[in-house]
């Protein structure tokens, strides 16, 4: 059925006589790809109705043959051409409806990596009947991914998150003393406070080295007598309530 479908593709002599539709998302990366490979027109996404009958409307296109992804999500596109006598080539599963449709391609119309690849074998063999490519077993340099549907919002999530995470050397890659000494690297002090706190540093280092028998002995020599709290209040007490001899 490929075959069949390519050998009627190049029967056309214009190749943007040809319009390939897909308004599944799954499909229309493909269509765009094929469109691009081989020459046609495309249109990727949902089917404006009168594209084919209205004549007034700015998108209006005359194809000679389309080629559709879905029967039934290109259901729009497929009565248009049946009221134009446009040839239909679509990808169908055993679920799709064939009615108006002149060249069924069994495959799976469901699932993004079957479209792609049935649009990349089909584009293939376009290309081998036109000549631009000697034979089948001759290597295409355009990978079947190239047809695969990507979401854009996974793949603009991937870029930002592989763009915010940095990657951490562990101590297999730098060494394990490069790691104990990351530590203290951590703590070093910079700009104005360095010189401040490397004094402090030096006085904290003196005071630990310093004997605490002799720090007990120096408080004890250089403490000075303490009055009592009680004695205190005693002596203001008795001053206050002396008698005044003289009058």
């Amino acid at each position: 059925k490929i075959v069949l479908a390519a050998r009627i593709i190049v029967a056309i002599d214009n190749p943007a006589d040809i319009c390939v539709i897909s308004a599944r998302p799954y499909g229309q990366r493909a269509v765009l790809k094929f469109a691009a490979h081989t020459g046609a027109s495309a249109i990727a996404g949902r089917f404006t109705p009168g594209n084919f009958t209205n004549y007034i409307t700015r998108s209006f296109k005359e194809p000679r043959l389309i080629i559709t992804t879905d029967p039934r999500t290109d259901a729009q596109a497929i009565k248009e051409a049946s009221y134009v006598n446009i040839p239909v080539i679509s990808l169908c599963d055993s679920d799709s409806p064939t009615e108006y449709v002149d060249v069924a391609i069994p495959t799976n119309n469901k699932g993004r990596h079957a479209i792609g690849l049935v649009w990349w074998m089909l584009a293939r063999e376009v290309l081998r009947l036109r000549g631009t490519l000697p034979s089948r077993e001759a290597e295409w340099d355009v990978m079947t991914d190239l047809y695969f549907y990507r979401d854009p919002e996974a793949e603009e999530n991937k870029d930002s998150a592989n763009q915010d995470e940095a990657k951490v050397a562990g101590a297999d890659e730098v060494g394990a003393a490069a790691v104990e000494s990351g530590f203290a690297n951590d703590w070093e002090v910079s700009g104005a406070n360095a010189g401040a706190f490397a004094a402090a540093s030096g006085t904290a280092g003196a005071a630990a080295n310093s004997s605490w028998d002799a720090e007990g002995a120096d408080w004890a020599a250089s403490s000075a007598p303490v009055q009592t709290g009680n004695e205190g209040w005693a002596s203001e007490t008795n001053a206050e309530t002396a008698p005044e001899t003289t009058w």
